[in-house]
């Protein structure tokens, strides 16, 4: 499902909203980092393309900044409240249409071989981004470490990403839509490529070794917690 939201046409979605493009966009930013549903939410060239389009003077450019700034680290903020109340529940949530416990699986992944450097690093990497605040309220990262790492990843990603579609179509100018399809395309196979090499290497490692004993909730939620203090 989220491959597929991720091949949406960023610049129609945008336009569906009209006049309130702006809300939109900053809404379904909060969504894809606050919601545990909104993972399959095309972020990255959705940013992107928010930025080219304040270039043309379709959107303003200080708007679009300051609200998906503030979208993402309050979505993130939403995300670690959310993972604190569920805590090692959260493994034994049965999977659904929007939630797989394999999304959990790789986010703790990356947990254990990031460290708290995943709340910025998670940032440009679909279904990671939105499991990895939960995650750090569920392994009780302390609120002040995890919202320093918050800000950071949100200042990183929001407006950087926003900033660089923004600056590209500045340079390119009124030819930007001959190249904007192909760039997008291009942001959507750079996101994708993380998840699908880990999961590739995960496949390799199953089949060299024997599967490990499935975990307890409780043993899931020290493995976060050991990640954390060895980083």
């Amino acid at each position: 499902m989220w491959l597929a939201a991720l091949s949406l046409d960023p610049k129609e979605l945008l336009e569906t909203f009209g006049g309130l493009a702006t809300v939109g966009l900053i809404l379904i930013i909060f969504a894809e980092t606050g919601l545990l549903i909104g993972f399959f939410l095309p972020g990255d060239s959705l940013l992107f393309t928010a930025g080219v389009l304040a270039s043309q003077g379709d959107l303003n450019i200080v708007v679009i900044l300051v609200g998906c700034f503030v979208a993402a680290v309050i979505g993130d903020q939403v995300g670690y409240t959310i993972g604190q109340r569920l805590g090692p529940s959260l493994f034994r949530r049965p999977d659904s249409r929007f939630f797989k416990q394999k999304y959990v699986d790789r986010t703790k992944e990356f947990f254990e071989q990031h460290g708290p450097k995943t709340i910025v690093l998670a940032r440009f990497v679909p279904v990671v981004r939105t499991f990895a605040p939960v995650l750090a309220g569920v392994g009780a990262m302390s609120r002040r470490t995890f919202t320093t790492f918050n800000v950071l990843g949100g200042l990183v990603w929001a407006v950087g990403v926003t900033l660089a579609g923004y600056l590209l179509g500045e340079v390119i100018g009124d030819d930007i839509d001959k190249y904007l399809l192909p760039i997008i395309g291009v942001i959507i196979v750079l996101s994708i490529l993380p998840p699908a090499i880990e999961a590739l290497r995960a496949r390799k490692r199953n089949r060299k070794g024997t599967p490990s004993p499935e975990e307890s909730p409780e043993e899931e939620v020290d493995d976060i917690k050991r990640a954390l203090r060895e980083s």
